[in-house]
């Protein structure tokens, strides 16, 4: 095992350097910064040869796995394109970024993986946080794919119910980081594998990892604020997963659920509201904590032992959180969330009824005069039909 806190040298040039997250490990930033800068990584012999941020398709694709509830299902195109994409980059080096390959189902899957992005060439990075800071950021995210269920419940069934598949089976595989690292080094072999252990506490931290490991200049990588992947509140949560249950409750179909609830109310509640200070956050209990701080501690010797390289502190994998279990709070959406989150999907449906946006943007008109407007819209065009 080589352990470094120093920046690291860079990787040979003309590596294939794959970065298969896992999910709530910082992708989203690398992804924007790696898309923001995509023109200016030739000049240093880099290439992000995606044409999108996160060619989330195409991962899904080559793993096998779904797509989100209710969106359209990927094929062997998406995967295939984006193989052409990162062949098309020659001899350079190349950033291939997405969660989902930490979903890579079995040896045979990866190994191919590996084989159709240029073999011997990959070199896998893996970025990992503490799983006390990932298991309520991961929860809220299944909310937002359809989960029903509150967060006590759910701990209760990762944490407390064997086998801990129920009801996201899909958790543990990419969150058992250990057995995670130690998949893909079967594949590439340890020399060829990267582990990052994100500081939370170094907010451009690995940002300056991805430069040093690619030979880029110092703060070419620069944050991209993305409103539409921050985290829910509680409240906001809370009030999703309600609708959840009466969604299914009422067996309504999962592509309505993809146009108007996340790609309509949940998206424009993100984009144009932001947490207050005073929102209550989702809080784990102290038990599920210290849980997740033993499996972090576990993953962290397994990694030890595979013989790869790590940069950064692997004791922060199994910290606790400084600050004692605060008592119950009751979420409260504010009016203005609400408003915001139905405007979303009354949008949603008023463009897929071909109606439009209003000529105003959000930012200036209030809530009650976009309702008004949608609302009116709809209604008319729904008596025509």
């Amino acid at each position: 095992m080589e352990t470094d806190c120093t920046t690291p040298a860079p990787l040979p040039p003309g590596t294939r350097l794959l970065h298969i997250g896992p999910h709530k490990t910082g992708t989203t930033a690398i992804q924007g910064a790696l898309f923001a800068a995509k023109g200016r990584l030739p000049e240093w012999g880099v290439e992000f040869p995606a044409h999108t941020r996160h060619p989330m398709e195409a991962a899904l694709a080559a793993c096998a796995r779904p797509a989100m509830m209710g969106d359209t299902a990927p094929t062997g195109r998406h995967w295939g394109r984006l193989l052409e994409q990162v062949a098309a980059t020659g001899g350079r080096t190349s950033v291939i970024s997405s969660e989902f390959f930490a979903d890579a189902d079995g040896d045979a899957t990866i190994a191919r993986i590996v084989e159709e992005l240029g073999g011997d060439r990959v070199h896998v990075l893996v970025t990992l946080r503490p799983l006390v800071k990932i298991m309520p950021s991961q929860w809220q995210q299944y909310v937002q794919n359809g989960l029903r269920m509150g967060y006590a419940d759910w701990l209760e069934h990762m944490l407390r119910k064997p086998p801990y598949e129920k009801p996201n089976p899909s958790f543990w595989h990419r969150h058992r980081h250990g057995l995670l690292v130690e998949r893909w080094a079967r594949a590439v072999g340890p020399e060829r594998v990267t582990v990052v252990v994100v500081d939370d506490r170094d907010r451009g931290g690995l940002l300056r990892t991805f430069e040093a490991l690619l030979g880029l200049p110092e703060n070419l990588l620069q944050p991209v604020p993305d409103t539409a992947n921050r985290s829910l509140t509680l409240a906001e949560t809370e009030m999703l997963r309600n609708l959840n249950v009466e969604f299914r409750g009422n067996g309504l179909p999962d592509e309505l659920y993809s146009r108007l609830v996340r790609g309509g109310a949940v998206l424009h509640m993100k984009n144009a509201c932001s947490p207050e200070p005073g929102d209550v956050k989702i809080v784990t209990p102290y038990w599920a904590a210290r849980a997740a701080a033993e499996i972090g501690a576990e993953s962290a010797g397994r990694i030890a032992a595979l013989g790869v390289r790590i940069l950064g502190d692997p004791a922060l994998l199994s910290a606790l959180p400084g600050h004692p279990e605060p008592g119950p709070a009751e979420p409260r959406i504010a009016p203005e969330v609400a408003a915001r989150a139905l405007y979303g999907a009354l949008a949603a449906v008023a463009s897929a009824a071909g109606g439009g946006a209003p000529a105003r943007t959000v930012h200036q008109t209030s809530s009650k005069d976009l309702l008004r407007v949608l609302g009116h819209r709809c209604l008319k065009r729904l008596g025509r039909r």
